[in-house]
């Protein structure tokens, strides 16, 4: 099994205000639950926050997370996950 999996979408988050998140699931063939998740996307994120997890088995779960003192409206853009298999340090 590869030890490093991809995935890709185009993502319109909705505009948020402080403290409001919007999360995303992305297929990533090959995800496990226990699996590293390096994620990305394509824009200037300002002061929010990108984090992402294996939630599911082949399913990535990403939040965009608004902590600023403002409402925060993205531009349509591409997020992106690198997932690394957990074993791959070992």
């Amino acid at each position: 099994m590869a030890q490093f999996m991809t995935g890709s979408e185009t993502f319109d988050a909705i505009s948020l205000a402080d403290g409001v998140q919007e999360t995303e699931d992305m297929t990533v063939t090959g995800a496990e639950l226990g699996d590293y998740v390096v994620c990305s996307i394509s824009v200037d994120i300002v002061d929010l926050y990108l984090t992402g997890a294996v939630t599911a088995a082949d399913v990535v779960t990403l939040v965009l997370r608004n902590e600023s003192t403002g409402t925060i409206d993205l531009a349509s853009a591409t997020i992106r996950a690198l997932v690394i298999k957990a074993d791959v340090f070992e």
